[in-house]
Protein backbone atom coordinates (compact mmCIF):
# COMPACT_ATOMS: atom_id res chain seq x y z
CA UNK A 1 0.00 0.00 0.00
CA UNK A 2 2.76 2.57 0.83
CA UNK A 3 4.40 2.11 -2.36
CA UNK A 4 0.77 2.71 -3.98
CA UNK A 5 1.13 6.22 -2.47
CA UNK A 6 4.28 6.29 -3.27
CA UNK A 7 4.19 6.18 -6.71
CA UNK A 8 0.89 7.96 -6.48
CA UNK A 9 2.07 10.89 -5.28
CA UNK A 10 5.38 10.98 -7.37
CA UNK A 11 2.77 11.35 -10.04
CA UNK A 12 0.76 14.23 -9.53
CA UNK A 13 3.87 15.44 -8.14
CA UNK A 14 5.58 15.36 -11.48
CA UNK A 15 1.84 16.43 -13.42
CA UNK A 16 1.94 19.37 -10.69
CA UNK A 17 5.08 20.50 -11.54
CA UNK A 18 4.72 19.87 -15.84
CA UNK A 19 1.74 22.37 -15.00
CA UNK A 20 3.17 24.80 -13.29
CA UNK A 21 5.59 25.49 -15.72
CA UNK A 22 2.67 25.38 -18.47
CA UNK A 23 0.92 28.19 -16.26
CA UNK A 24 2.93 29.47 -13.90
CA UNK A 25 0.15 29.07 -10.99
CA UNK A 26 -0.02 26.79 -8.88
CA UNK A 27 -3.58 27.25 -7.93
CA UNK A 28 -4.75 26.23 -11.76
CA UNK A 29 -2.46 23.70 -11.89
CA UNK A 30 -4.22 21.56 -9.00
CA UNK A 31 -7.44 22.54 -10.98
CA UNK A 32 -5.59 21.23 -14.10
CA UNK A 33 -4.70 18.13 -12.61
CA UNK A 34 -7.78 17.50 -10.92
CA UNK A 35 -9.61 17.77 -14.66
CA UNK A 36 -7.29 14.76 -15.77
CA UNK A 37 -7.68 12.32 -12.95
CA UNK A 38 -11.44 13.00 -13.38
CA UNK A 39 -11.21 12.64 -17.21
CA UNK A 40 -9.19 9.27 -16.56
CA UNK A 41 -11.95 7.83 -14.07
CA UNK A 42 -14.60 8.69 -16.57
CA UNK A 43 -15.42 4.89 -16.93
CA UNK A 44 -15.81 4.00 -14.08
CA UNK A 45 -18.66 7.30 -13.66
CA UNK A 46 -20.28 5.04 -17.00
CA UNK A 47 -20.50 2.01 -14.72
CA UNK A 48 -22.02 3.88 -11.78
CA UNK A 49 -24.46 5.49 -13.80
CA UNK A 50 -25.42 2.67 -15.56
CA UNK A 51 -25.91 1.20 -11.90
CA UNK A 52 -27.97 3.88 -10.40
CA UNK A 53 -30.42 3.60 -13.52
CA UNK A 54 -30.43 0.10 -13.10
CA UNK A 55 -31.52 0.03 -9.13
CA UNK A 56 -34.11 3.15 -9.38
CA UNK A 57 -35.90 0.66 -11.98
CA UNK A 58 -36.47 -1.62 -9.00
CA UNK A 59 -37.56 0.75 -6.92
CA UNK A 60 -41.27 -0.23 -7.03
CA UNK A 61 -40.14 -3.95 -6.29
CA UNK A 62 -37.76 -2.73 -3.18
CA UNK A 63 -40.74 -1.08 -1.86
CA UNK A 64 -43.20 -4.12 -2.12
CA UNK A 65 -40.47 -5.79 -0.06
CA UNK A 66 -40.58 -3.16 2.27
CA UNK A 67 -44.34 -3.55 2.84
CA UNK A 68 -44.17 -7.75 3.07
CA UNK A 69 -41.13 -7.33 5.35
CA UNK A 70 -40.74 -3.94 7.17
CA UNK A 71 -41.29 -5.68 10.73
CA UNK A 72 -38.47 -7.51 10.10
CA UNK A 73 -35.23 -6.34 9.20
CA UNK A 74 -33.31 -9.30 8.59
CA UNK A 75 -35.52 -10.77 6.29
CA UNK A 76 -35.77 -7.71 4.33
CA UNK A 77 -32.05 -7.04 4.29
CA UNK A 78 -31.93 -10.67 2.72
CA UNK A 79 -34.43 -10.02 0.44
CA UNK A 80 -32.87 -7.72 -0.94
CA UNK A 81 -29.73 -8.79 -1.45
CA UNK A 82 -31.58 -11.78 -3.51
CA UNK A 83 -32.89 -9.39 -5.40
CA UNK A 84 -29.82 -6.97 -5.85
CA UNK A 85 -27.56 -10.32 -7.02
CA UNK A 86 -30.52 -11.39 -9.53
CA UNK A 87 -30.41 -8.50 -11.41
CA UNK A 88 -26.30 -8.16 -10.99
CA UNK A 89 -26.88 -4.81 -9.17
CA UNK A 90 -24.33 -3.35 -6.84
CA UNK A 91 -26.20 -1.65 -4.05
CA UNK A 92 -22.67 0.60 -3.15
CA UNK A 93 -21.86 0.81 -6.71
CA UNK A 94 -22.43 4.77 -6.05
CA UNK A 95 -20.02 4.89 -3.45
CA UNK A 96 -17.35 3.67 -5.48
CA UNK A 97 -15.75 6.83 -7.43
CA UNK A 98 -15.75 8.37 -3.51
CA UNK A 99 -13.70 5.63 -2.53
CA UNK A 100 -11.34 5.60 -5.34
CA UNK A 101 -10.93 8.83 -4.76
CA UNK A 102 -10.07 8.73 -1.39
CA UNK A 103 -6.00 7.01 -2.05
CA UNK A 104 -5.34 10.11 -5.04
CA UNK A 105 -6.87 13.17 -2.11
CA UNK A 106 -4.42 11.30 0.55
CA UNK A 107 -1.38 11.33 -2.39
CA UNK A 108 -2.24 15.47 -2.71
CA UNK A 109 -2.25 15.57 1.17
CA UNK A 110 1.53 13.77 0.75
CA UNK A 111 2.01 15.97 -2.38
CA UNK A 112 0.80 19.69 -1.09
CA UNK A 113 2.06 19.22 2.99
CA UNK A 114 5.20 16.24 2.68
CA UNK A 115 7.13 17.91 0.09
CA UNK A 116 7.05 21.57 -0.04
CA UNK A 117 5.02 21.33 -3.12
CA UNK A 118 4.41 25.20 -3.42
CA UNK A 119 5.25 26.12 0.17
CA UNK A 120 3.72 29.91 0.07
CA UNK A 121 2.02 29.84 -3.16
CA UNK A 122 -1.36 31.29 -2.93
CA UNK A 123 -4.44 31.19 -5.17
CA UNK A 124 -6.52 33.92 -6.40
CA UNK A 125 -4.10 35.99 -3.69
CA UNK A 126 -6.56 34.30 -0.58
CA UNK A 127 -5.41 30.87 0.30
CA UNK A 128 -1.80 29.41 0.62
CA UNK A 129 -2.27 26.35 -0.74
CA UNK A 130 0.12 24.20 1.81
CA UNK A 131 -1.95 25.70 4.57
CA UNK A 132 -5.26 25.13 5.99
CA UNK A 133 -7.90 28.46 4.91
CA UNK A 134 -8.56 30.98 7.76
CA UNK A 135 -11.44 31.93 5.89
CA UNK A 136 -13.60 28.53 6.45
CA UNK A 137 -14.82 29.64 2.64
CA UNK A 138 -13.23 26.10 1.33
CA UNK A 139 -14.54 24.21 3.86
CA UNK A 140 -18.37 25.15 3.47
CA UNK A 141 -18.02 25.21 0.01
CA UNK A 142 -16.04 21.01 0.10
CA UNK A 143 -19.51 20.32 2.24
CA UNK A 144 -21.67 21.98 -0.01
CA UNK A 145 -20.31 20.61 -2.96
CA UNK A 146 -20.15 16.85 -1.79
CA UNK A 147 -23.86 17.37 -0.25
CA UNK A 148 -24.91 18.02 -4.41
CA UNK A 149 -22.65 15.19 -6.20
CA UNK A 150 -23.76 12.81 -3.29
CA UNK A 151 -27.64 13.61 -3.66
CA UNK A 152 -27.30 12.91 -7.53
CA UNK A 153 -25.81 9.91 -6.98
CA UNK A 154 -27.24 8.25 -3.49
CA UNK A 155 -30.46 6.02 -5.02
CA UNK A 156 -31.19 3.67 -1.96
CA UNK A 157 -33.01 5.12 0.05
CA UNK A 158 -30.94 2.57 3.06
CA UNK A 159 -28.22 5.18 2.27
CA UNK A 160 -29.52 8.37 2.31
CA UNK A 161 -27.66 9.50 5.55
CA UNK A 162 -25.02 9.73 3.73
CA UNK A 163 -26.00 12.42 2.10
CA UNK A 164 -25.49 14.54 5.59
CA UNK A 165 -22.91 12.31 7.17
CA UNK A 166 -20.43 12.54 4.48
CA UNK A 167 -20.58 16.39 3.89
CA UNK A 168 -20.22 16.83 7.18
CA UNK A 169 -17.12 14.65 7.86
CA UNK A 170 -15.40 15.96 4.37
CA UNK A 171 -16.51 19.97 5.88
CA UNK A 172 -14.55 18.70 9.57
CA UNK A 173 -11.38 17.79 7.76
CA UNK A 174 -11.29 20.60 5.50
CA UNK A 175 -10.98 22.97 8.37
CA UNK A 176 -7.40 21.54 9.04
CA UNK A 177 -6.39 19.89 5.30
CA UNK A 178 -3.88 22.22 3.11
CA UNK A 179 -6.27 24.73 0.57
CA UNK A 180 -4.86 22.53 -2.25
CA UNK A 181 -6.36 19.81 -1.10
CA UNK A 182 -9.31 21.43 -0.50
CA UNK A 183 -9.58 23.24 -4.00
CA UNK A 184 -8.56 19.62 -5.50
CA UNK A 185 -12.02 18.04 -3.81
CA UNK A 186 -14.00 21.20 -4.70
CA UNK A 187 -13.11 21.05 -8.03
CA UNK A 188 -13.37 17.02 -8.36
CA UNK A 189 -17.56 17.16 -6.79
CA UNK A 190 -18.05 20.43 -9.69
CA UNK A 191 -16.49 18.37 -12.17
CA UNK A 192 -18.52 15.25 -11.01
CA UNK A 193 -21.79 17.13 -10.51
CA UNK A 194 -21.87 18.42 -14.79
CA UNK A 195 -20.28 15.23 -15.35
CA UNK A 196 -23.58 13.20 -13.62
CA UNK A 197 -26.10 15.89 -14.77
CA UNK A 198 -24.53 14.71 -18.65
CA UNK A 199 -24.65 11.03 -18.18
CA UNK A 200 -27.61 10.92 -16.26
CA UNK A 201 -29.52 12.46 -19.78
CA UNK A 202 -27.51 9.43 -21.74
CA UNK A 203 -28.89 7.00 -19.05
CA UNK A 204 -31.84 8.72 -17.64
CA UNK A 205 -32.58 7.25 -14.06
CA UNK A 206 -36.65 7.23 -14.69
CA UNK A 207 -38.33 4.75 -17.45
Amino acid sequence: MSAIMDWLAGGLGWILNQLVQLTGSYGLSIILSTVIVRLLLYPLMVSQTKNMAAMRKLQPELEKLQQKYGNDKEKYQQKMVELYKEHGINPLGGCLPMLVQLPILWAFFRVLSGSGFGEGAKFLGLWVLSQPDPYYILPILSAATTYIQSRMTVTDTSQKAMLFVMPIMIGIFSLSFPSGMVIYWITSNLFSIAQQAWMNRLYPLTD
